[in-house]
């Protein structure tokens, strides 16, 4: 049985904290760029993420790991223009903050000055929070990202499930205590078990956010191009594709190639 939502003029770091006292679900998706940032928020959408998966989805990398942080401005300054609504979220890429907390502040007044973003995310726990706590020092909002973090693909070798022995959970559990406790909005949880997620939930006041976490957290976060089947190679279990505009696409597109070249198109109605 749905719920009635509440309408909100615009999204801020506090509305999503009221909205998990609440007990109203979050929801957000990524978007890279002006017109599906336009159509992800007009359909009312909490938060857009500028994720560093621009990487994958937009340049065809095979990971995160070589999206710039030039390029993350360029994204998240594209989504900024379109959006009335949404919180937007941008992502720090790999190497703009873990080794150095001044590097992690530039960084971060980079993406918040350049692009109009409204916070920024990292992954990491207890490593990186020195560079969290610059940030946040500086009036930026940060929202944290632990379990699977893909920027650290290469350490973990697989995108397997994590945190399914006793110490990594209890590490992840400490880091989500830790990143409320310095200040972050907002968590995501990547990948773990759906009982530790929901445990995760229980144990502290801000959102936490779940892609492949189960349903017993505070919002789900997926790739707007996997959701909507512009993908199609990425299936997994958590994945639910509400369309499937990969081959819609290239339907259209073989059509339109046909009717150019038995000229179909265009037409007497579709000349002047």
């Amino acid at each position: 049985m749905s719920t009635a939502k509440k309408e909100y003029k615009r999204i801020t770091v506090k509305t999503l904290v009221d909205m998990k006292a609440n007990g109203e679900k979050i929801s957000m998706l990524t978007a890279y760029d002006y017109t599906m940032a336009k159509i992800v928020d007009g359909a009312g959408i909490d938060v857009i993420l500028v994720g560093d998966s621009a990487s994958n989805v937009m340049a065809g990398h095979e990971t995160t790991l070589p999206i710039t942080l030039d390029q993350m401005i360029y994204h998240a300054s594209s989504v900024v223009r379109a959006v009335n609504r949404s919180l937007v979220v941008v992502d720090l890429p790999f190497g703009s903050y873990q080794s150095d907390p001044k590097e992690a502040l530039r960084s971060a007044i980079r993406i918040m000055k350049e692009s109009g973003g409204h916070a920024v995310k990292l992954e990491g726990g207890k490593e990186i929070k020195d560079s969290i706590k610059r940030i946040l020092n500086a009036g930026i909002p940060v929202m944290g990202h632990l379990g699977l973090t893909p920027q650290s693909i290469y350490k973990f070798g697989t995108y397997t499930v994590r945190a399914k022995e006793e110490a990594e959970a209890e590490k992840l559990i400490e880091d989500a205590k830790m990143l409320e406790r310095i200040g972050c909005f907002g968590v995501v949880l990547e990948k773990i078990p759906s009982n530790l997620a929901k445990k995760v939930a229980e144990s502290i006041s801000i959102p936490v956010i779940g892609i492949g976490a189960g349903p017993d957290v505070d919002g789900q976060v997926l790739v707007l191009h996997d959701m909507i089947g512009m993908t199609h190679e990425f299936n997994p279990r958590f994945l639910r594709r509400y369309l499937n505009l990969f081959d819609d696409m290239t339907d259209a597109i073989a059509q339109y190639v046909d009717d150019v070249k038995t000229r179909d198109f265009p037409n007497d109605s579709e000349k002047y």
